[in-house]
């Protein structure tokens, strides 16, 4: 079943988070994931948003999302989003595909 992880960010020392953004992509891409959105700017529609992006990944399931964010490519990078950034994180069970 299809898991998507959304990570709800806010900067703490910017620097930091730049330089793991940039490494992000080279380590996602040995992993069965897609980037589906990636927004500093989004349209709050309802609610307050005290944060300062939102990062929206796609798995094809539990056991893949788990293989990136343990890998040990993935903490590497992770020391710089733990330094720069606070971050709420969620993994979500996507619905079944209809018959």
């Amino acid at each position: 079943m299809t898991v998507y992880v959304i990570a709800l960010v806010k900067f703490t020392q910017e620097e930091y988070y730049r330089r793991y953004q940039s490494r992000f992509a080279g380590v996602f891409k040995a992993f069965n994931g897609r980037l589906l959105a990636a927004d500093e700017r989004p349209k709050v529609l309802d609610g307050e948003w005290t944060r300062d992006k939102v990062v929206i990944m796609e798995f094809p399931d539990e056991a893949e999302a788990t293989r990136f964010l343990d890998s040990p490519a993935y903490a590497e990078i992770s020391r710089d989003r733990i330094a720069g950034a606070t971050v709420l994180s969620l993994l979500v069970k996507g619905l079944p595909s209809p018959l």
